[in-house]
């Protein structure tokens, strides 16, 4: 019997309609558009604007976007997968929400956190139920509500969050070199004081001094941060391509945890790559955290060929951070 790969039979995705631009930013806090481009390269940012939707409803929708697009019956869906920082609940698991919501009978559900990483962390989970033949039709999809946990009295890090959800379908293929070829994940655990969410949880539950500090919003040091993404994204991306005999000509795309253009940017120029191969949308979209890599695949799904060689790259709060090289099979 021949060896099965991973191989992404389709992409779904949602995004809000209201756009939170840089302008109105410079409403709440003591800030420009200059200001925000020159730093991060956002201009505007999705946000889902209604309080009682959370996470799921975009989960939820980018499933059926991605059910229609590939024709998918619900009841075939045998797991679902949702990478989430910023679940509805901490428990149940938005997972099962998502897998209620669109109907997927048969299929059981989990979430996965690895904050900015999710997305790479629950591709390499995933991929492991089509590998080992348990599974034949495997969905994971990355939903984030980051206005939710968002402060915008602080203007360090309002600016940088949006919300979306995007969600790709998993299934097995023989034919040799398509699909998730490999993948370099990892954690350090040094990251906590630096970016974290410091109430809620069962260290420090919620109570009213927690809400009275603002806890329950995002904490980071930028500056600290960014120096760790720069050095990581860029050590891993490079490293996957030495691995496999990957040079920068070969390389049909690179697409990069969409956190700070400066980021990007350096990532790529360790890569010794030209700015056309990289794919962003960080400036209409913002961070969506865990939704940002499938939703570079969705935006740039017509341009993509079979055989591509792809290089996905990703860092977080944790710190975690990896690579994947993955060539594409339609």
């Amino acid at each position: 019997m021949k060896k099965l790969n991973a191989v992404i039979k389709g992409i779904g995705a949602f995004v809000p309609e209201y756009r939170l631009t840089n302008e109105e930013i410079g409403t709440m806090v003591d800030t420009t558009d200059e200001w925000i481009m020159s730093r991060v390269g956002i201009k505007e940012r999705r946000i889902l604007k209604d309080p009682n939707l959370g996470s799921s409803y975009l989960g939820t929708k980018a499933v059926e976007d991605l059910l229609r697009k590939t024709n998918t019956k619900p009841e075939d869906v045998e797991l679902l997968v949702c990478a989430t920082a910023t679940p509805d609940h901490i428990f149940p698991s938005n997972a099962s929400i998502i897998a209620y919501n669109t109907q997927l009978k048969n299929a059981w559900a989990f979430d996965v956190v690895g904050a900015c990483s999710g997305f790479l962390y629950g591709l390499e989970v995933a991929s492991q139920f089509i590998v080992s033949g348990r599974h034949k039709k495997v969905i994971l999809v990355a939903a984030e509500k980051m206005s939710a946990i968002t402060d915008y009295t602080d203007r360090t890090t309002c600016p940088l969050f949006g919300d979306a959800g995007a969600a790709i379908l998993l299934e097995g293929t023989e034919e040799e070199g398509i699909g998730l070829i490999d993948s370099d994940l990892h954690t350090d655990g040094v990251g906590l004081p630096l970016l974290q969410l410091k109430a809620g949880g069962s260290a420090n539950p919620a109570s009213f001094k927690t809400v009275e500090n603002r806890e329950h919003y995002i904490y980071q040091e930028g500056r600290q941060v960014f120096k760790y993404a720069v050095s990581n994204m860029s050590a891993v991306s490079v490293n996957m391509m030495k691995k496999h005999n990957i040079e920068s000509n070969d390389l049909a795309w690179f697409v990069p945890h969409q956190a700070n253009m400066r980021i990007i940017e350096a990532t790529a120029h360790h890569m010794n790559l030209d700015k056309e191969k990289v794919m962003i949308n960080i400036q209409r979209y913002g961070n969506t955290t865990a939704a940002t890599l499938p939703l570079c695949l969705w935006e740039w799904e017509n341009q993509l060929k079979k055989g591509d060689k792809i290089i996905m790259a990703t860092f977080g709060a944790g710190f975690t951070w990896g690579a994947a090289y993955y060539v594409w099979g339609y």
